[in-house]
């Protein structure tokens, strides 16, 4: 393969995965603004960025979204970070995964640095709906583990369904006590 074929399949490939984390429409507006001049920062974002490193089997997508917005804090890049935050939300990032990525870079990058990356992750978290999300989620998942305890009760022994009941108060009594420490 030629190095100018290579370099073409770098670019389709890197289009490929720009467009799915970063949304259809951002890249390739961004790419229909290019100039002459700005045309060959997009050339090698797509193709070493997108095409090159982030199309790797090592890590996935997640995995990168997650060490970008550590990265870009590090850089104080909030525009970036902005930008990152949607890919991350693309790629299953969850907003208590971003939130951690967030405080860990804190303490390495400083408190300013990460000021900045918090304020600019929030604005696009509550644009796109994502604290909404993460809460109905939850719900969600709270409802299917109470359906779950309740068919497993209903199929249990009428022994069991004693026994289970008279560890009740005994475990709620410990859950208070440990609350309380």
């Amino acid at each position: 393969m030629s190095a100018k074929s290579e370099t073409a399949q770098l670019f389709k490939d890197g289009l490929a995965v720009r467009r799915a984390v970063l949304g259809a429409d951002y890249v390739d507006g961004s790419i229909a603004k290019a100039n002459d001049f700005t045309m060959a920062f997009q050339h090698i974002t797509t193709e070493w960025c997108w095409g090159y490193a982030w199309t790797r089997d090592g890590l996935s997508r997640k995995t990168r979204s997650m060490l970008n917005l550590a990265m870009l804090t590090a850089l104080n890049r909030s525009a970036e970070i902005k930008l990152h935050v949607k890919g991350a939300l693309a790629n299953g990032v969850t907003v208590e995964e971003i939130k951690e990525v967030l405080l860990h870079a804190t303490v390495y990058c400083g408190i300013p640095a990460g000021l900045d990356a918090f304020k600019a992750a929030n604005q696009v978290l509550e644009e796109e709906g994502a604290y909404e999300k993460a809460a109905a989620k939850a719900a969600k998942k709270k409802v299917t583990a109470k359906k779950a305890a309740a068919k497993k009760l209903a199929a249990a022994k009428p022994a069991e369904v004693e026994a289970a009941a008279a560890k009740a108060p005994a475990k709620k009594a410990a859950a208070k006590k440990a609350a309380k420490k």
